[in-house]
């Protein structure tokens, strides 16, 4: 799974991928950037939903 590094400034794989939900309740992916160790979010995704 990709998303943007806004440390390496380019989508990079993403390790420890999640689900969780927002505060208000949206559900987002986090994990971390394989390079840099970044946290890494999609917003309005599930796992399920990315395969």
């Amino acid at each position: 799974m990709q998303a943007y590094c806004v440390k390496c400034r380019e989508k990079r794989d993403m390790t420890n991928a999640r689900d969780e939900m927002t505060k208000n309740g949206k559900p987002i992916i986090k994990g971390s950037c394989t390079v840099c160790s970044t946290g890494l979010n999609i917003i309005g995704k599930t796992m399920a939903a990315m395969k």
